[in-house]
């Protein structure tokens, strides 16, 4: 395996040095710059780090990253394994157990030369061929993590006592394929957060700034909202995960029963996917953590030899149609796969 340093890179920094790596989210109200992964299933990785300074995006290099053909993934849940599931959740709206749950597959493919995989070189690719603004990368060898994300999603973003969540929730080709469906299902997880920043918020000071905004991305569009509120007194980091995690999108509502409904109906882990992924700066009370949505993981460990996963999934309501909600999970790993795999070429990104 190549020497793959520990490195993290955010918004315009790329972090070197590691210093200190701990589960406990406590460590991020102290002092330095941090990494942070939380998976979906709760393992927590923050990573301090000692020298931090502005960096570009990294440039992809022909040849550098090989990545797995189109034909090599696997997913947990097949068409017709997820299409029978979104007819299951749909009988769960029927019985009043949830309103709204997350249904999410997760795609594997062994990696063409493992030792040679740097998940930073990936980091290249997408942030060429999918910018995002919430891209980032944590590569952590020894301690089990190599992220990269392309997320669009806000999970939590800190600025001293104020914190702010930017729910996804309407897919769309264009702004005229999204459906009253669509726009009801973000409204409804609005809710869901603005309940979940409540719990760790000063009250009163919970709002919605913005409602359903219609947000372009490579190749689609997402109906985007804005929930902020002030934090409690008392209330840190620890006390964010606590009230907030996982991530309502990408949940369901109410989250108690979405989450388990997901734990029945899915096949795989869902990882660093649908988790928190981002970075926080202790010594600026600030920090900007994207849900890890459009994120690709390598696992190195098991008895299947080294992986590159990516998770894909859709929201589930009563208005869902199941060939439509299928055709969503693919429109959202369609783009990304083909970057993966080394054959979509910069030059024609379209934004």
């Amino acid at each position: 395996m190549l020497d793959q340093v520990p490195l993290a890179r955010f918004g315009g920094l790329v972090a070197s040095d590691l210093r200190d790596v701990t589960s406990d989210p406590a460590a991020l109200d102290s002092t330095g710059w941090w990494a942070v992964v939380v998976d979906f299933e709760g393992r927590t990785v923050c990573a301090r780090f000692g020298d931090i300074r502005p960096a570009p995006a990294p440039q992809p290099e022909p040849g550098r990253w090989r990545g797995p053909a189109a034909t090599d993934w696997t997913s947990s849940l097949d068409r017709a394994g997820y299409i029978a599931r979104v007819r299951r959740i749909r009988e769960y709206i029927a019985a009043g157990e949830v309103y709204q749950a997350n249904l999410c597959r997760v795609l594997t493919a062994p990696l063409p030369e493992p030792a040679a995989a740097d998940i930073d070189e990936l980091s290249a690719l997408l942030a060429h061929g999918n910018p995002a603004p919430y891209a980032g990368t944590v590569r952590l060898p020894a301690h089990g993590v190599e992220v990269a994300t392309a997320s669009p999603e806000l999970y939590l973003r800190r600025d001293g006592r104020t914190v702010e969540s930017g729910p996804i929730k309407g897919t769309g080709r264009t702004a005229e394929d999204l459906l009253e469906k669509d726009h009801a299902e973000n409204v409804m997880i609005v809710d869901l957060v603005r309940n979940d920043l409540g719990r760790v918020c000063a009250t009163g000071s919970v709002t919605v700034p913005a409602l359903c905004a219609v947000e372009p991305h490579p190749g689609l569009v997402h109906l985007v909202s804005t929930v902020r509120g002030e934090l409690a007194d008392g209330a840190g980091w620890a006390e964010l995960f606590q009230g907030t995690f996982p991530p309502g999108s990408v949940t369901g509502a109410p989250k108690s029963s979405a989450l388990r409904i997901i734990s029945a109906l899915e096949t795989a882990p869902r990882g660093p996917y649908c988790g928190g992924i981002g970075w926080v700066d202790a010594d600026r009370g600030t920090g900007e953590l994207a849900v890890g949505i459009r994120t690709f993981w390598i696992e190195r460990t098991g008895p299947d030899g080294p992986l590159l996963r990516f998770g894909t999934g859709a929201g589930i309501t009563w208005g869902s149609d199941p060939e439509r909600e299928w055709a969503e999970t693919e429109l959202k790993a369609s783009r990304l796969l083909a970057v993966a795999s080394g054959a979509y070429e910069p030059s024609t990104t379209g934004r």
